[in-house]
């Protein structure tokens, strides 16, 4: 049975185990490895993020072409450990949880179970049906990098798995 988690009561996560099923409503920020470099970049230069980090979802995807009838194109997730030597400093700064696919590294792990926040399995190669529960879709930084530029994305019932619990536990574990 899946769990309602909305994003504004992110709070509830922290009773998820590695392993449960969620269907995820509320607003996420799209991010890939070029956008978590700025972003780590204006971290580390004491300038201000695009968005709130702190509390806040990033879903390690890069949408396809918006078709003129839909609000974005095919959204599947991205492999997450292409962000993972960003993902500590995010997290340090507030991040609340992220979206992707694949395991996470053991540093990665620790600074989730650190910082309570909690990592979110998808569906990689589905991204088509994905897209299906993003509602909007608002490009809002680092408009030069197409379509890994950051964009806001309003989710309806988004199925996913948590993959590497408030604990640290990861379904990728043995």
């Amino acid at each position: 049975m899946s769990r309602l988690v909305h994003t504004n009561k992110l709070q509830s996560v922290k009773d998820l185990r590695a392993g449960d099923s969620v269907l995820f409503s509320g607003t996420v920020y799209t991010a890939r490895d070029a956008a978590h470099k700025r972003l780590c970049q204006l971290l580390s230069d004491g300038e201000q993020l695009p968005f709130d980090v702190r509390g806040a979802v990033i879903y390690y995807a890069g949408p396809t072409p918006t078709p003129p009838h839909l609000p974005i194109g095919s959204a599947g997730p991205t492999t997450s450990s292409r962000m993972d030597d960003y993902t500590p400093t995010l997290l340090e700064a507030g991040l609340g949880a992220m979206i992707g696919k694949g395991p996470r590294n053991d540093r990665v792990k620790r600074a989730i179970a650190k910082h309570a926040a909690i990592y979110f399995c998808a569906l990689g190669g589905a991204g088509a049906l994905a897209a299906r529960c993003i509602k909007s879709c608002e490009e809002i930084a680092f408009f030069d990098l197409g379509c890994e530029s950051v964009k806001k994305l309003e989710l309806e019932n988004f199925p996913l798995i948590v993959g590497v619990d408030s604990r640290g536990e990861s379904v990728f574990d043995g």
